[in-house]
């Protein structure tokens, strides 16, 4: 399959951003006209411009980032696991995030702290999982995995237990925040800093990353340190994932399906498809955010259901794509 120009395909889709974050900003439960919205944007002061610099923009600007952090947390647990259908939340460290934040919940702590504690329980399932998968013997994706699914297990229970005893005063917003919520994300500096930093980590190692693809052995004799490098993969991956956990909750086919469509488009050069990944990743969350606002306003859907809803056929397709594809000899 040929693929467009790299520079072609990255400007489109940085046009796409723009896009869906000026629509973003533009509709709602109040919709603006072009030129209301422009006068909003240049009147910060404004009862319009209140609305969109103190709620959408911020909004948009964090189902941007997690969009994004989401996608490219998927194309490295796909590199790692050396599986096509793995996603940021296989190896339980959505489980603990979302475990201490409705532990928090159920004990009415500050609304701004939950994001703490959500980052708090991802960073302690991310220890869990290296330390028990890691032992003592050479590295092993299957027991990485096995240990990943067991503790997610783990952490279900123990969410389940929190569900059921809980108040029911909060239970509600347990529930959307479970089910991915940007209700009341804001887009905190550092989760913007924690993007940067990987992303610049990752297309450091993008070669790196490529070898890999071709197998562990291949890796090994062309010279790469293999174990150390899944090791940083999983570190990198783990800790995108902990953090987009930590803003919005659950959000669920993200780093699923980005991956997927986006090596259809560029192939499986990691030094195009990561910078694809990260700006379709957050383009779609953006836009799925914005119908979770706007599909049955003036109430909101957790954007988890969106996504969902969306990502089920679009992963059907590529699916069903990839069994009429004829099999070269």
């Amino acid at each position: 399959m040929r693929h467009p120009a790299p520079g072609t395909l990255l400007a489109l889709l940085g046009l796409l951003c723009i896009a869906c974050l000026v629509l973003a900003t533009a509709v709602g439960s109040v919709a603006h006209s072009p030129a209301e919205w422009w006068q909003a944007l240049t009147h910060p002061g404004s009862r319009e411009g209140e609305l969109l610099w103190r709620l959408r923009i911020p909004r948009a600007a964090a189902a941007f980032t997690v969009g994004a952090m989401l996608a490219v947390s998927g194309c490295l647990m796909q590199v790692l696991l050396r599986n096509p259908l793995a996603d940021p939340y296989i190896l339980g460290v959505s489980g603990g995030s979302a475990l201490f934040a409705l532990l928090g919940m159920s004990l009415g702590v500050a609304v701004a702290l939950v994001p703490v504690l959500a980052l708090a329980g991802a960073l302690v399932s991310i220890l869990i999982v290296f330390g028990l998968a890691r032992g003592s013997g050479p590295w092993s994706g299957t027991r990485l995995l096995l240990t990943g699914v067991v503790t997610a297990s783990g952490w279900g229970a123990l969410i389940s237990l929190v569900l059921a005893t809980g108040p029911d005063n909060s239970l509600r917003g347990m529930l959307f925040w479970l089910m991915g919520d940007l209700s009341y994300a804001r887009l905190p500096g550092w989760s913007l800093g924690v993007l940067v930093l990987v992303f610049a980590g990752v297309m450091a190692m993008a070669r790196s990353l490529n070898v890999l693809g071709m197998g562990e052995t291949t890796a090994r004799l062309l010279g790469e340190s293999t174990r150390h490098l899944l090791w940083g993969i999983y570190f990198l991956a783990s800790l995108l994932t902990a953090t987009a956990v930590s803003v919005a909750g659950s959000i669920g086919f993200v780093g699923l399906i980005v991956p997927h469509l986006m090596r259809l488009l560029v192939g499986s050069d990691h030094r195009v498809l990561v910078p694809a990944a990260t700006l379709f990743g957050g383009a779609f969350l953006v836009l799925s955010d914005t119908l979770a606002r706007t599909v049955i306003a003036p109430r909101q859907l957790p954007v988890g259901v969106i996504t969902a809803l969306l990502g089920v056929p679009l992963f059907l397709a590529l699916l069903n794509r990839a069994r009429l594809r004829p099999q070269t000899p």
